[in-house]
């Protein structure tokens, strides 16, 4: 079991660079959405904590 994870790490690994370097301008888009769905679930979480508290 923990070989088969080893194993998915490293083709997960190469897989990340071989898509990062065949197309960089595609995986900034792909970065970039991904902060903006990870900032906008911070917001939502952020109001609503601010809803609980008032």
């Amino acid at each position: 079991m923990a070989q088969t994870k080893k194993i998915a790490g490293y083709v997960l690994v190469v897989f990340v660079l071989y898509t990062i370097i065949t197309s960089p301008e595609r995986s900034a888009d792909l970065v970039q959405i991904g902060f903006e769905g990870i900032s906008s679930a911070a917001q939502g979480v952020g109001r609503f904590m601010t809803s609980l508290v008032n």
